[in-house]
């Protein structure tokens, strides 16, 4: 057993020696990896989940690119589908638990020699099962895709995810790393070099396909949720086919949930204040601003101009588009 351990851990080294590297934000490199970037600590777990996971029917995926929205649209989805289980919101689970905690990462789920623990504990999880990943349509197991489990993707305009995502990474990355600073690390994600990335064609993947198999993948902006989170709520629960009746809407069923997976109130928790989830991350950098709009406050013209030509470029004729501003 350990033999073959060993001989597998050989061949992931070797097979992440062969790949192309850059200089990565929060990592000493990213390798290009099935197309997209992504940490060598990363990769194992990704082949794990292409291996091993196997979709139900009735799953349900919530897809995003990094710092787009992810965690709160996790909440409102675990929210949503266990609302007669929870239907006392004094006592909900968001209320003690990370949203990543109740809706685990499969890309991170499959890290390390506990293969069969995790595939145990996947099978006694309540249904419908809820997951999250951020990894790029064309990656995602044939499980998935070949079944009738449903996909929520979450997107942000490519402004305020850089500046989200320069300054997550910055707070997490090890101490023995050089600095990366803004204008470098614009660089990096106009060609693509960040992980999951590039964050064109993550977009595009799902974007594509939402248009293709609309009963498949369900595509939401994270301006529009913010604009119009009840009108939301409620297309997320009739896409996963389960609608709020007339009664909960009277009640204030909807609102309820809104209030309960609001930014202020999540962040505002004691448990996502301290702690950490996943691999090691800190909860408290999980919950920034959420405001549109805020990387004005960080980009210099040549900045805006930089990354503008290339979301022209790279967006030009799918039809997807950006609210930028507030």
């Amino acid at each position: 057993m350990a033999s073959t351990e060993g001989h597998q851990e050989y061949e992931e080294e070797k097979q992440i020696q062969s790949l192309p590297k850059e200089r990565g934000w929060a990592s000493r490199y990213l390798y290009l990896f099935q197309g997209f970037w992504c940490p060598s600590t990363h990769i194992q777990g990704v082949n794990s989940f292409q291996n091993h996971f196997q979709a139900k029917h009735n799953d349900v995926i919530v897809a995003s690119f990094p710092k787009s929205g992810t965690t709160w649209l996790k909440a409102l989805t675990f929210a949503i589908l266990n609302r007669q289980r929870f239907s006392s919101l004094e006592n909900h689970p968001l209320l003690t638990s990370n949203p990543h905690e109740l809706v685990p990462f499969l890309d991170f789920l499959f890290h390390g020699d506990n293969i069969q623990d995790q595939l145990s504990y996947l099978s006694n999880m309540t249904e419908p099962r809820v997951f999250g990943t951020h990894i790029p349509l064309p990656s995602l197991p044939k499980s998935i895709m070949e079944s009738n489990c449903k996909i929520i993707y979450i997107c942000r305009n490519p402004f305020d995810t850089f500046v989200s995502s320069w300054s997550f990474f910055n707070n997490i990355k090890s101490k023995s790393l050089p600095e990366v600073t803004i204008e470098e690390a614009l660089q990096m994600y106009c060609k693509g070099i960040i992980g999951f990335g590039p964050i064109w064609d993550h977009m595009l993947g799902y974007w594509k396909e939402s248009i293709a198999t609309p009963n498949k993948v369900l595509f939401v902006k994270y301006e529009q949720l913010q604009e119009d989170v009840k009108f939301y709520v409620k297309r997320v629960a009739e896409y996963l086919d389960c609608p709020f009746t007339e009664e909960e809407e009277s009640n204030g069923g909807i609102e309820s949930i809104i209030k309960l997976c609001s930014f202020e109130k999540m962040k505002d928790l004691e448990v996502n204040k301290s702690g950490t989830v996943g691999r090691n991350i800190e909860k408290k950098y999980l919950f920034r601003k959420g405001e549109i709009g805020d990387w004005i406050n960080y980009f210099s013209p040549a900045m805006i101009e930089m990354l503008s030509k290339t979301i022209e470029e790279k967006l030009s004729g799918s039809g997807l588009s950006f609210k930028t501003r507030a």
